[in-house]
């Protein structure tokens, strides 16, 4: 996600809280851009774990991701 898309965010949630709260069409804008939001950080932290390994008591080594889709199917 950009920074420009961060900052819009911020700058729709503030004027949220303002007297004269969001147009229809900025809370519209506020829920995809805050849907884009997590679908990123959801992403991010997919990728972080996919990279973890993990150390077995008998030293074998075993990748997060594989142990995961073994496990889970996915």
């Amino acid at each position: 996600m950009k920074d420009e898309q961060i900052a819009r965010i911020n700058e729709l949630y503030k004027k949220s809280k303002t007297p004269e709260g969001l147009t229809p069409e900025e809370k519209d804008e506020q829920m995809k851009l805050r849907g884009e939001y997590i679908a990123s950080v959801r992403q991010n932290l997919r990728g972080q774990l996919d990279s973890i390994k993990i150390k077995n008591n008998d030293g074998s080594i075993v990748d997060l991701k594989k142990k995961h889709q073994d496990k889970y199917g996915h």
